[in-house]
């Protein structure tokens, strides 16, 4: 299958280095980094321009790109995978986005990105659940460029410091560049009005750390993990990467879980 990528950042380029070069990327020609002059990738400007022997497109691009290409990707039957799960807290998008994907027959896939424990989630939201609460704690620097600048001292920062507290529409709005998590919990689950999220910055840490806690007829369960960020970019989760490619893998597999 000939799968395509949208972006050139750090998890576009983790995931590129597990594929062959059969791939298209989504970029400006003066955007592309490390690429070698012996290079052969095909590159276009935008979504009307990939070939027609497509099969997967693969956004790494942030939310902007995934509103930006990913209508037509759809539309035009090719299915696609994001980890810009954020993006989804924006009602008309995800309307367009699935009014596409259904009128190109075609699926828009949402990688698990940084957070485990969502197939069990999403077993449990069939029997109902009562409550889900995502909490995010990172290092003060991993929260630099976010809302959290205007709350907190990030620099001087000495004891852990809750920075949002509210559901995750409003924190996938908020914090567009780190709340794809909290949007895989509530996309999983209850949705984004009803999930529970507080985020904080925590000086005793040097890893970002995501808690999953949920209740239901099921029962409930808290689900911890401990990620570590790509080695290029402090700000890319190595997980969401992972998921990307685990994801890639599923679908090409003869035998998927």
């Amino acid at each position: 299958m000939k799968i395509g990528i949208i972006g050139d950042g750090a998890i576009a380029r983790y995931v590129r280095s597990h594929l062959d070069d059969t791939h298209v990327c989504i970029v400006r020609p003066n955007k592309i980094r490390g690429v070698q002059a012996s290079d052969t990738t095909l590159r276009v400007a935008d979504a009307s321009q990939i070939p027609d022997d497509t099969g997967l497109m693969i956004d790494c691009a942030g939310h902007s790109a995934l509103a930006q290409h990913g209508p037509l990707i759809l539309q035009r039957g090719i299915s696609l995978v994001t980890v810009s799960l954020g993006a989804l807290a924006d009602a008309q998008l995800y309307s367009e986005l699935k009014s596409a994907a259904r009128q190109g027959a075609s699926q828009l896939h949402l990688a698990s990105g940084a957070i485990g424990a969502l197939d069990c989630l999403r077993a449990a939201k069939v029997g109902g659940l009562d409550t889900v609460t995502y909490l995010g704690r990172k290092p003060p620097q991993g929260w630099i460029g976010s809302p959290a600048e205007t709350t907190l001292d990030l620099e001087t920062l000495k004891i852990p410091s809750v920075h949002f507290d509210g559901n995750a529409r409003e924190a996938a709005t908020a914090y567009p560049k780190n709340a794809n998590v909290a949007a895989a919990v509530a996309l999983a689950g209850v949705g984004f009005d009803q999930t529970q999220v507080r985020l904080i910055a925590d000086p005793s840490i040097d890893a970002n750390i995501h808690e999953l806690s949920a209740t239901g007829e099921f029962g409930s369960f808290t689900f911890r993990i401990e990620g570590k960020a790509l080695p290029d970019n402090p700000k890319s989760s190595a997980l969401a990467a992972m998921s990307v490619v685990a994801a890639i893998d599923r679908m090409q597999a003869a035998i998927t879980s």
